[in-house]
């Protein structure tokens, strides 16, 4: 990184960075109170508020959100007359899965081979200290030259849409000239990258009822309908036998113009197992870019340790569904709906739930935002030029900004490159993309405001 005020203090910044990561990678913050304590999330909140505060953010509030849990706001005064940029990231994180298979624990920070490990190290606490960063650097050399909201968000892991709901009901809270995601990555570490559009998401269980009670698979197996073998029926159909999502009426053949992603690239990304193939069809980024995938994320049905040879009266699964941009989730939920109903055998009894929703987005790469940081990315990483990516994953509060605010521009930047393993275990952040995007940050900051 090429010297300049700014980077300096970033270095020197990043010991209380990582001090500060530490601490709010503690909290158990996952939003779902049925299997984690409530107070986790409301201690990571206040934690923040406690952060914004002592950065002499003004009207800092912890936000009751509709969906039970809290957002962070708070509000940062520049010179009169200058922008406003909302800056955006979500303190709440994954469950651990399975904290056996951590390296180390996934609620204590570890450094190890030159990365921080911990859940939400990348998403999205990790965000947040970028904010933080960035702010600081610019107040330490002459000072934040915009108007600075910032909102941290305490559901976006669950698609609850609790901060979707309370900006619409309090629309002038969140209104800003520019809105700057933090919670996004780039493409591979130390590429620059900005992300221009993201999957929507929707989120639907299916229970399939047979029978009044289990039965005897011995005395009334070969004839009783098995409520999970119809399940696994119905799982089946939507995947055609390449693997790609087959939801009857959602189209799957839409292709992606960017930033491609070689195919042995993501297989070293994803820890694809030797011989398994990669599903569907296209290029890599038609098919985690462009197009619905669906994911059977989990089963309720007797585990194989105690399970008793019987045959099943119910089952019942959890049904993600990304959706691609220009499809309104809506539609796609309605669709999948339709199609786990027409598919389900044998006369069973299927009923469907959604249980979250977030809509696809799509930026307008064209506006003097993008242009700002691709200048300041381009300070920050010397000789790389800025790229443009798509992402699979949903920020479902994108589309309701973008509505909110049609003329404010919106950019997706943030730490959760291939490398983060984000949602999995031994999660981790690189502590150079932290200090050389919360540099990238606050140099947009200062470039914007003098566009």
């Amino acid at each position: 990184m090429s010297s300049n005020p700014v980077a300096e203090t970033v270095a020197s910044l990043m010991p209380r960075a990582k001090e500060e990561l530490t601490e709010l990678v503690a909290f158990q913050s996952v939003a779902d109170f049925d299997q984690f304590p409530r107070s986790e999330s409301e201690g990571a909140a206040r934690w923040v508020a406690d952060a914004l505060a002592a950065e002499d953010f003004q009207d800092v509030a912890l936000l009751d959100t509709p969906d039970g849990t809290q957002s962070v706001y708070g509000f940062l005064p520049g010179p009169q007359g200058a922008k406003t940029v909302l800056l955006y990231a979500h303190y709440d994180v994954q469950p651990p899965l399975d904290e056996a298979a951590w390296t180390t624990p996934p609620f204590e920070l570890t450094e190890r081979d030159g990365r921080w490990y911990g859940r939400g190290a990348a998403d999205c606490k990790g965000g947040l200290i970028m904010h933080l960063l960035a702010l600081r650097a610019l107040k330490a050399n002459g000072g934040v030259p915009v108007h600075v909201k910032v909102i941290a968000e305490g559901s976006e892991e669950m698609g609850t849409g609790g901060l979707e709901r309370y900006a619409e009901e309090h629309p002038e809270l969140l209104a800003a000239d520019t809105v700057v995601i933090g919670d996004a990555g780039n493409f591979r570490v130390g590429l620059p990258t900005v992300t221009s559009t993201l999957r929507g998401m929707t989120m639907v269980r299916v229970q399939v009822d047979t029978l009044a009670g289990n039965l005897h698979s011995g005395q009334f197996g070969g004839a009783a309908p098995d409520a999970l073998a119809a399940l696994i029926r119905v799982l089946d159909s939507l995947r055609a036998e390449d693997g790609s999502t087959t939801v009857e009426g959602l189209l799957g053949d839409a292709g992606w113009e960017g930033l491609q992603y070689e195919e042995e690239q993501f297989r070293r990304d994803a820890k694809v197992l030797d011989g398994v193939e990669l599903i569907g069809s296209g290029t890599v980024a038609d098919r985690i870019w462009a197009r619905p995938a669906v994911t059977v994320i989990g089963i309720d049905c007797p585990p194989v340790v105690g399970a008793t040879p019987s045959v099943q009266a119910s089952a019942r699964a959890l049904i993600n569904l990304r959706v691609p941009p220009g499809v309104d989730a809506g539609a796609a939920t309605k669709l999948l709906q339709a199609h786990l109903e027409a598919h389900t055998p044998w006369g069973a009894r299927v009923s469907t739930e959604q249980i979250g929703e977030g809509q696809p987005f799509r930026a307008d790469t064209t506006s003097p935002a993008y242009q700002a940081m691709a200048a300041a990315m381009a300070v920050a990483y010397p000789g790389q030029e800025m790229q443009y990516a798509g992402q699979g994953g949903s920020i479902p509060l994108c589309n309701t900004l973008a509505a909110l605010y049609p003329r404010a521009e919106i950019l997706l930047i943030g730490l959760s490159e291939p490398e983060a393993q984000i949602h999995a275990v031994n999660e981790s952040v690189s502590p150079e993309e932290l200090e050389r995007l919360s540099v990238a940050e606050a140099l947009f900051l200062r470039t914007y405001a003098a566009s």
